[in-house]
């Protein structure tokens, strides 16, 4: 017979089980395997996302369930935690932000059918800080009302990745739920803070491209008119590691950080040895808390155009893995 240590043993051992939905290429899946959670499925549409999400996951034996709006749930396995980042363009400053009237927009009541349907006890989910004020604030209260009319304690809260692991200033909402009926006594407790680290760590492609001071593109954007006569190349040149966001009319300069990755917008240069040197594909999976080994599979097998479009649409993972902690905590012997 089985000791009762033993089986306490065996109980605490037990991995939470998660999806990844809307997956990308997967930041919000490494980040709760490093919370020690078990993935047991993902779902993805883009089709060189699956791709960068099998390399980087060695995942290429995995289902894909594909287009989330046409899953039949009853075939999906069980799990505990749902995690997705659902489709932030409805939302975004950066687009037209049409809401509920973008398709796009209507993917959150499919994940809310889902969770349900599955009985989900906990939900991490990801958009952009647009979403809080967007239509003076009524779309976050109808997502609110819906997620806690599905039977969840819902906590919402901006963090920015600067502030969890990785050098790149990238401002998110995030909401944990937990389902009413696993409500412990005391509230779920937000992540504290992390240093952040040397930027000298992630900027380290030595084959990203080099750009010449002189080249025509450069000097064209130097020389338009928020630029002209404003800007010291020499200085600039001078100090390593600077990164320098030509994406805005106006050059910006940032120091020990990276600004927002973004999907179809590429413009950030750092100095490097007296150089302008591109951000890579390889260096940008870093900024979103990918380890090097797979960040470097990623980057030998994939375009440099997608892997930055990747990875300007991606969770960071670091984030990620801190919520899934503290949530993992806060389920304790509720699991």
């Amino acid at each position: 017979m089985l000791s009762y240590n033993f089986l306490l043993g065996v109980i605490t051992m037990k991995r939470l089980k998660f999806m990844d939905f809307c997956a990308g290429i997967g930041g919000g899946r490494l980040g709760l395997e490093k919370a020690g959670c078990e993935c047991v499925g993902y779902s993805e549409i883009m089709p060189a996302s699956v791709k960068t999400y099998n390399i980087l996951h060695n995942a290429k034996n995995e289902k894909n369930f594909g287009d989330l709006t046409k899953i039949n749930i009853d075939e999906l396995p069980d799990f505990d935690i749902m995690i997705a980042g659902f489709p932030c363009q409805a939302f975004s400053i950066m687009g037209q932000r049409k809401g509920f009237e973008d398709e796009r927009g209507q993917i959150i009541y499919h994940l809310i059918k889902i969770l349900k349907a599955k009985n989900i006890p906990y939900f991490i989910l990801e958009n952009v800080k647009g979403l809080i004020n967007h239509d003076k604030g009524k779309t976050l209260e109808t997502i609110k009302t819906e997620l806690e009319s599905a039977g969840y304690y819902l906590g919402y809260k901006v963090l920015n990745s600067v502030d969890y692991g990785v050098p790149q200033m990238r401002e998110r909402i995030y909401f944990v739920g937990i389902k009413k009926d696993k409500i412990k006594n005391g509230k779920y407790k937000w992540s504290d803070k992390i240093p952040t680290p040397r930027i000298e760590e992630y900027l380290c492609d030595n084959n990203s491209t080099i750009l010449d001071s002189d080249d025509k593109g450069l000097q064209k954007y130097l020389s338009n008119k928020y630029n002209k006569d404003r800007v010291n190349l020499n200085k600039i040149l001078s100090e390593d590691y600077l990164v320098i966001d030509t994406r805005q009319s106006d050059l910006r300069e940032y120091r020990g950080k990276v600004p927002t990755l973004r999907t179809g917008r590429h413009g950030i240069l750092y100095v490097k040895n007296g150089k302008f040197r591109r951000l890579s594909g390889f260096e940008s999976l870093l900024l979103q808390g990918f380890d090097k080994e797979s960040a470097k599979r990623a980057s030998e097998e994939m375009c440099e155009v997608d892997l930055l479009s990747q990875a300007g649409n991606a969770m960071t993972a670091s984030v990620i893995e801190t919520l899934a902690k503290s949530l993992v905590e806060y389920i304790g012997d509720k699991f």
